[in-house]
């Protein structure tokens, strides 16, 4: 099995026969694989003076990235993830651009939502042209092109019901003059754009060529219809990248019994967090 920076610790427990209908002990262990890795991996990432994503929002993006990289989806000469975490106020750096090769962040700085999701805070979204709301979910990076924000860059959302519609949309990355810490001092809120996540005019360019051609970006809000059915987020993860190239899961201990929880073991030896696993 697949081992990370964080060594972890498996706690089971046999209240009960195991019934027909509860999950086979493979299926579990390659959960508990799969979150021991994920955790891994945010424990390495650099935030250098940058402030820290919530892994919670962290382990759902890196989730879909895993999945659409191993469908084959993403440039994998550039790995590359980029996060919006829009529980946030518009008025802080909710943008995250991480380098997953180095395990660093690049870039924290301001995205705007559309005029449709809300003031401050994007509480509403939609798929629907003409909306001027913003669209959860992930995308993958397209081409660039010269609009009337300058550089601009094309996104294709991945899904289904949610992002899909994109494209079509004219929903893009590209640079604003609303973006920027002034606009908040006058206004307290970040401008509001028609849907696009909107970034800094001064940091545009850059952001892009970096983001550019076939890398993952991830739109979050908690909306349970999303968290539900959302494929990409909740896709089984079958395969784990092992030095940033794919690799089949290891094969599963077998004697093993029901897991109840895991818990994370941090390099001192002290329990660093618990998390349940529910059937």
């Amino acid at each position: 099995m697949i081992m990370c920076a964080a060594v972890y610790l498996v706690t089971a427990f046999s209240f009960k026969a195991v019934s027909a209908n509860e999950l086979n002990t493979g299926a579990i262990a390659s959960q508990v694989a799969v979150e021991n890795y994920i955790s891994g991996i945010y424990k390495q990432i650099d935030f250098c003076s940058y402030s820290h994503l919530p892994f919670s929002v962290f382990e759902k993006a890196y989730r879909g990235y895993l999945n659409l990289r191993s469908a084959g989806k993403l440039n994998t000469d550039k790995d590359i993830l980029t996060i919006c975490d829009f529980t946030l106020s518009s008025t802080v750096n909710r943008m995250w651009v991480i380098d997953l090769r180095q395990k660093r962040v690049l870039l924290n700085t301001y995205v705007a939502h559309g005029q449709g999701s809300g003031n401050e805070y994007a509480t509403s979204f939609s798929n629907e042209d003409n909306s001027h709301k913003s669209s959860l979910g992930f995308y993958v990076t397209e081409n660039t092109y010269e609009g009337e924000h300058g550089t601009s860059l094309r996104l294709d959302g991945m899904d289904a019901g949610f992002n899909d519609a994109a494209f079509d949309r004219g929903i893009v990355v590209h640079g604003a003059d609303y973006a920027c810490s002034k606009f908040i001092d006058y206004n307290q809120r970040l401008g509001r754009s028609w849907g696009c996540p909107a970034v800094p005019a001064k940091l545009s360019d850059a952001l892009i060529e970096t983001i550019k051609d076939g890398t993952c970006l991830f739109i979050y809000y908690p909306q349970k219809s999303y968290l539900k059915e959302a494929y990409w987020l909740n896709k089984k993860i079958d395969h784990l990248p092992m030095d940033m190239s794919d690799s089949d899961f290891l094969p599963l201990a077998s004697a093993q019994k029901k897991v109840e929880k895991i818990e994370y073991i941090s390099p001192n030896g002290t329990i660093d967090s618990v998390k349940a696993l529910h059937p």
